[in-house]
């Protein structure tokens, strides 16, 4: 059943995220047009400021796993119901804190934005970010009992309500749109589906689950150890909001909203790119915890980070080549010729980014050995290394500047350091790891070469030219990568799915 749940539940969110692209890449350009480039990026603008009060959870949202992994293994359900709510306690409280924060910041709305906004653009701004705010205050208890759901391993049920999520945003967004009402109705919509989520996930825990609840019994000395366990997880997270939004508030103090709404193209994009990353490895966090808490055997683990290393380096590999040679005809066609500079945003923003996303594991392996320290550390000397060079890139060139700086501390940090430390504190062999993912490189020539050819043969002037282009680079990557990238075990998880459906078509044609 578990098996059955994790196979599914990948599936599951690999659907959910290709829907949400789908519908980001067909709705995004008519979202655009009828908001004007001032509009969406005081939208974006907004977001990023909102974003900052994410670390008000102070990393309490990670810390879940490992200790439900250590009570739950005592067997005694009178304490799993008590830390159950004393969890969602601790949610509650943040929520009510976020919405005083915002009520600070929309009393300081000048100060916040300094003089990057209009006189007309203010108003707008300060409802956008009561809604937002409001909409986040939600998002922490619900995350609470995301956390619930994620600790039974009901992972279908989990991404079957992103699916309808993802579906329902553009198709209640859009006639709104029509109708005038601007980003203030996005956030409205985005609003209404978070309540639906929560309560079809209290539902769930509540009916299915049969999940208890225990508001009395506390243990301070729990909390006390959840704190100290998760406050370098909060630093990290501070450290996080600064690298991922900094870059749009400082356009926006500098540059204005127009330069904020060309970076947030490329963000977007980023944003999907770093989602895709997650769907696989989120499903393995209950076995890392499983792992650690029954005999913290570092081959293991490490077996298991470069089995889930690969398949994510794949995927991302996929997508991040396949942007290098129809990245700027697809922002071009998508966006517009407004948003030029998004390609090379995108570009600085995605590849640095690339080796710490296929490494997502390492992170629930830190977090339950509560090794996550230096890293964490690492992560806020990284953020003000951000801020720092980040301000005169800006200058210079405006938002490639502001991705230029993100992209050095990235490499430096991310990439280099940390896998160093991976090595020789964590335990883990990353000498093997990358053994095993450069066994790549002889697919990624043949597909750089091809795409070189078809690129120089191929003017993709329409639609038409584009998708043919995307097809051909598809056949491409899958060819090459089945010859001269993929080993046996990842062929037979292609093998298996197409099997079944190769029954079912057998089955079918009987039937008829």
């Amino acid at each position: 059943m578990q098996v059955s749940q994790k196979k599914v539940g990948v599936l599951l969110s690999y659907l959910a995220q290709i829907i949400h692209i789908l519908s980001g890449i067909l709705y995004t350009p008519i979202m655009l047009r009828l908001l004007g480039q001032s509009e969406y990026g005081l939208y974006q603008l907004v977001a990023s400021v909102v974003s900052y009060l994410n670390v008000l959870s102070l990393g309490f949202g990670s810390s879940y796993m490992r200790f439900y992994s250590q009570i739950k293994k005592q067997g005694d359900e009178d304490k799993v119901a008590e830390f159950n709510g004393m969890y969602l306690t601790i949610f509650l409280i943040i929520a009510v804190i976020c919405l005083l924060c915002g009520g600070v910041l929309i009393g300081n709305i000048e100060l916040v934005f300094g003089g990057g906004l209009t006189a007309q653009e203010y108003p707008k701004a300060r409802i956008l970010l009561a809604l937002m705010v409001f909409n986040l205050a939600l998002t922490f208890p619900g995350g609470a009992i995301d956390s619930f759901i994620t600790a039974h391993e009901q992972f279908i049920f989990q991404r079957t309500l992103k699916i309808l999520q993802n579906l329902f945003n553009p198709f209640l967004t859009l006639p709104l749109l029509l109708m005038g009402y601007g980003s203030i109705a996005m956030v409205l919509v985005t609003t209404v589906l978070t309540v639906s989520k929560i309560a079809s996930s209290i539902w769930f825990c509540r009916k299915k689950l049969k999940i208890r609840l225990c508001f009395h019994g506390f243990k301070l000395s729990l909390l006390k150890e959840m704190w100290i366990f998760t406050f370098f997880i909060c630093i990290n997270m501070v450290a996080d909001q600064i690298n991922w939004n900094v870059d749009k508030v400082l356009l926006g103090r500098f540059s204005g909203t127009i330069a904020v709404a060309i970076y947030g193209i490329g963000s977007q994009l980023n944003t999907m790119y770093m989602q895709m990353s997650t769907i696989i490895s989120n499903v393995f966090i209950p076995q890392v915890n499983r792992i650690v808490a029954d005999s913290n055997d570092n081959r293991l683990l490490t077996e298991l980070l470069t089995k889930v290393g690969r398949v994510q380096f794949l995927v991302l590999t996929l997508i991040s080549c396949g942007f290098v040679f129809l990245g700027r005809e697809f922002i071009y066609l998508w966006a517009g010729d407004a948003y030029e500079q998004s390609y090379a945003i995108t570009l600085l923003l995605i590849f640095p980014a690339t080796i710490p996303l296929a490494q997502n594991v390492v992170l629930e392996i830190m977090r339950a050995k509560n090794m996550h320290k230096v890293r964490s550390v690492m992560y806020f000397a990284m953020a003000i290394a951000n801020v720092i060079i980040s301000i005169p890139l800006i200058q210079l060139w405006g938002g490639e500047g502001a991705a230029l700086g993100t992209a050095i501390v990235l490499i430096l940090g991310d990439c280099v350091f940390m896998n160093i430390y991976y090595h020789k504190r964590v335990g883990l062999n990353m000498i093997y790891y990358w053994e095993q993912i450069l066994r790549f490189i002889p697919a990624f020539l043949v597909i750089i070469i091809c795409e070189i050819i078809v690129t120089h043969g191929l003017r993709m002037d329409s639609v038409i030219l584009f998708l043919v282009h995307g097809i051909i680079y598809m056949l491409v990557f899958g060819i090459a990568m089945w010859f001269l990238g993929l080993n046996q075990t990842e062929k037979e998880l292609i093998r298996g799915p197409l099997r079944k459906i190769g029954h079912i078509l057998k089955i079918t044609r009987k039937i008829t």
